[in-house]
This record gives C-alpha cells, structure tokens and sequence, in this order.
C-alpha cells in the first residue's frame, strides 16, 4: 500500500475521520500526519492543508474541523473541475480552489442535520433543508466526484500508484407489507370490503376474492421472482423486514410469528440477510427490543442491520438507540420524499458522533433511490423514474462507487398501481450485472 504524509498545522478528531476515510478506505493509501514543518523539509511530495508549500499539493483550510459542537454553517458555494464545491476557497490560492476535508465532514457527519429544527409530518429532517436540494445537487454524488477528480490530481503530482476504485451495486428490500390481501385476520379483511364497497371498487373485490379463494396470486407476491432473478445474477440481496407486534396505521404487514410470514422470512434468510425494519412507534419503548428478538428467532439468524420504517432518522438520538440495540450497520441514509445523496456519496461511512466528536462503531450505508418515493412522492413515470435512476448509476460507475436502492416486494408484484415496474427492474438489474461482470474482468 502507498503511503503519503499529510502537514497540517493541528490535528484533530475530526481531520482523522476525513483523512481516514479519503485516503485508507477510498484511495485505499495509508497516511502519516505532522504538525512539524521540520518534518516535510526536503520531501519529494506530500499533502498540504492549509498552506501552500513546496512540493505537495494544498488544500485551504476553512476551520471547521478544528470545532467543537455545531454552529450554524453556510457554506460558501462555487466549482471545481465542473464539479460544485462547498467551502470555496479560491482567494487563498491554493492547488485547491476549496476546503474538501471540510466539505467532506460536513456532508458525511450530517452536520447541517443539527441545527436545523424544521421537520415533516414523520418527524424527519426535510430534503429541503438541506444545501444539496437548495443548489439542485442532490442527485449527484459530489463527495466521490470530489475524491475522483483528486485522486488524479494526486497521482499526476505525486507518481504514486492509486488505482481507481470499483462500482459496486447492492440491491436492498423492505418488506413493509408482504401481501395485499392474504393472512390479514377476518377483522382486516372485512374492513377492506367494507371500504372497497364504499367506492364502489369493485375490481378490488374481485381481485381479493379470487386470491382468498386462492384462484389468482396475491398481487403483492414477488418473492419467488425475486430469489430467481438474484439467482440468475448472481447477486445476494438484503431484506429489511417490517417486524411489528403490533398493527398501527403505518406498520400493517402479517405479524412475523403467523406461519405464513415465518416461511417468507425464513427464504428470505437462505438467499440473502435479514436486516431490521424497526416499527413506526418504536422508539416510544422497549419495542425494538421486542421486534428484533421475535426476527432472529424466527431467522435463525443473528440481526445487526437495520434501516429505519419510513426512514425515520433523528440525529443523534436514533443512531444512538442504534448502537446501544447492537446494530452496527444501518441502511438508512437517504430521504423517504427525495430522490438522491443525502450525504452526498453512495459509499459507507463510519458515523461521526458531533455530540461526544468521536467516530463510533455504527457504519451508515446511503441509498439513492427508492421505488415508493419515485411513485408516489415525485410522481414519476415508470420511464422517468428508472431514467433517474440510470443516470445517478452512470455517475457512481464513473466514481468507482456504490449504488443502494431500495425497493419494495409491492412494487415488484402484479399490482395494477405498479405495473411497468417488474419489467423495467429486470432490465435495469440485468444492465447492473453486466456492468459488474465487465468491471471484473477489467
């Protein structure tokens, strides 16, 4: 592994998170730090932050990663490369016209998350809030169009070999509702007649008649299609299963001890990993201790990913219930009502804690795109939608990346509200795994 030393004038908690993360897992190159100028005296080559030296390549220091707690930041704005940038710095001359460790840390730690008080009707922190929705930038993966275009700087300046990094695709499911109709009790069931008679849907009645009398398959069943599309590909999924013990108004799917939802689960974990959907209300109690006992039970496997029903991420209090539930990966990084980065990348990320500014043991994987918020949220065409779709893809392939999305089994099914949907999947996942299958043999 090539090594490189970084000058800084100080060192702090949280230029060790950005160096770490940039140049060990990114670049995949190890790092020296020193604070000494004595030290760099005659070095052929190294990293400069904060003042423009000799033989290296410098990058302006703006201040924000010698903080200690948040303060409300605007970042000043501008590009480098045709490439937006946060904390332009273009005045002090430097080989970088902006602080990226800054702009890194504060799009990675979510910074701009804590001091912003507004929430949506779930209890959310809003897309619009954030800087990337107001610059229309949050459909690009800035952070890794930032360290790509780097990474080139650095080895035209440097001669070290740093080979580019690879695009990875990962498909994930939540498993919200598992069927539309079937094993919902007689009360559920006969409220949703009653209902479907009230509006006069009766191609509603039709269908749930026809898949309670077991004539036609549950609209919501794409498991089987989905095993043997993995199959076909070669790709292991993650399922994140709705595991409440309770039905509410946003937690309906089949209680995970009924038989039938025992055996879905139970595939589920031969052909991939089973992740936690924590229930809508579970941070009022003890209730994800409950939910994630009855889900390894019923697994057989030990659960220690999650992502958050409804995406529902407060910071710092739902990463910390996180860590103290023994969950040491969450999927959770994205808006429930905007397509794109939240944070700015589709790579994984330790989670920096602002609070105690320390780096914890909870790695934070982003997603990019998910079906219900492209159907329902921005109403897009089934063609539009995998259109934005292809798009964000194209650009994390040309920054070795990673690509999450998130789909759900309704989606994917033969329900009449999503039909396209199956067809334009199957093509997109069969381009991924050609993509991947080219990049292997690179």
């Amino acid at each position: 592994m090539e090594t490189v030393v970084v000058y800084s004038a100080g060192t702090s908690a949280r230029l060790k998170f950005v160096l770490d993360w940039v140049l060990k897992e990114r670049l995949h190159i190890s790092y020296t730090i020193t604070t000494n100028e004595a030290d760099i005296a005659g070095l052929p080559f190294f990293i400069s932050y904060g003042k423009k030296l000799p033989n290296s390549i410098s990058i302006p220091d703006e201040q924000l990663l010698w903080g200690k707690g948040i303060q409300k930041t605007d970042p000043k704005t501008a590009s480098w490369n045709n490439i937006p940038t946060l904390f332009d710095a273009a005045d002090k001359g430097c080989d970088l016209p902006f602080d990226m460790f800054s702009a890194i840390f504060y799009l990675l730690s979510r910074y701009e998350e804590y001091y912003t008080q507004k929430q949506d009707k779930h209890g959310r922190y809003p897309a619009s809030q954030s800087i990337l929705y107001k610059k229309s930038w949050l459909l690009r993966p800035l952070v890794d169009e930032w360290v790509t275009a780097f990474r080139k700087k650095l080895v035209a300046a440097s001669g070290l070999h740093i080979a580019p990094t690879q695009f990875i695709f990962q498909p994930t499911y939540d498993i919200d509702m598992a069927y539309s109709h079937l094993y919902k009790g007689v009360g559920r069931i006969m409220g949703a007649y009653v209902r479907a008679l009230i509006k006069g849907d009766v191609k509603q009645i039709n269908e749930r008649t026809k898949v309670l009398k077991k004539k036609q398959k549950d609209p919501y069943d794409s498991f089987r299609w989905l095993r043997q599309l993995h199959k076909q590909y070669e790709l292991r999924p993650l399922y994140f299963v709705l595991c409440s013990l309770k039905t509410t108004q946003y937690d309906k799917n089949v209680h995970p001890e009924h038989p039938a939802m025992v055996r879905v689960i139970k595939n589920l974990a031969k052909e991939g990993t089973i992740g936690m959907h924590p229930s809508y209300y579970h941070d009022r109690s003890t209730v994800m201790d409950s939910e994630k006992a009855v889900l390894e039970q019923v697994s057989g496997t030990t659960i220690n990913i999650s992502r958050q029903h409804y995406i529902r991420v407060r910071l710092p209090q739902t990463y910390h219930m996180l860590l103290e539930k023994g969950i040491t990966e969450d999927y959770s990084m994205g808006y429930g009502s905007h397509l794109g980065f939240r944070a700015g990348t589709g790579n994984s990320f330790p989670w920096y804690d602002l609070e105690k500014e320390m780096v914890t043991a909870l790695r934070i994987y982003p997603f990019c795109f998910m079906d219900t918020t492209a159907h329902h949220e921005s109403k897009l065409s089934v063609a539009e939608a995998f259109g934005r779709l292809d798009a964000m893809a194209a650009k994390l392939q040309q920054t070795g990346s990673t690509m999450i999305t998130v789909f759900h089994n309704f989606s994917l099914g033969t329900s009449a509200e999503w039909k396209g949907w199956r067809n334009a999947y199957d093509h997109f996942i069969r381009e991924q795994a050609t993509i991947l299958t080219q990049h292997n043999l690179v």
